[in-house]
């Protein structure tokens, strides 16, 4: 009977800490996606911060898009 819960209580020990050993990053880490910060991402948190000193909420109707420069040769 003692040998039965010694086991059981391992087996518990090692379902759980494989749980938690799965678990990992994988709920914090951002997607794929949001991990590159783009020029246009930078800028609006850039102008959402300086708003934010100032006392002033800023809401995106249109938020910007950088052009690339164009080397035009004539």
């Amino acid at each position: 009977m003692n040998a039965m819960i010694q086991r059981a209580l391992v087996l518990i020990a090692c379902v759980l800490l494989a749980a938690c050993a799965s678990a990992g990053k994988t709920a914090t880490s951002p997607p794929q996606e949001q991990r590159a910060v783009t020029a246009e991402q930078q800028y609006i948190a850039y102008v959402e911060r300086v708003a934010r000193r100032r006392g002033i909420q800023v809401t995106w109707v249109n938020p910007p898009h950088l052009r690339e420069k164009v080397d035009s040769k004539h």
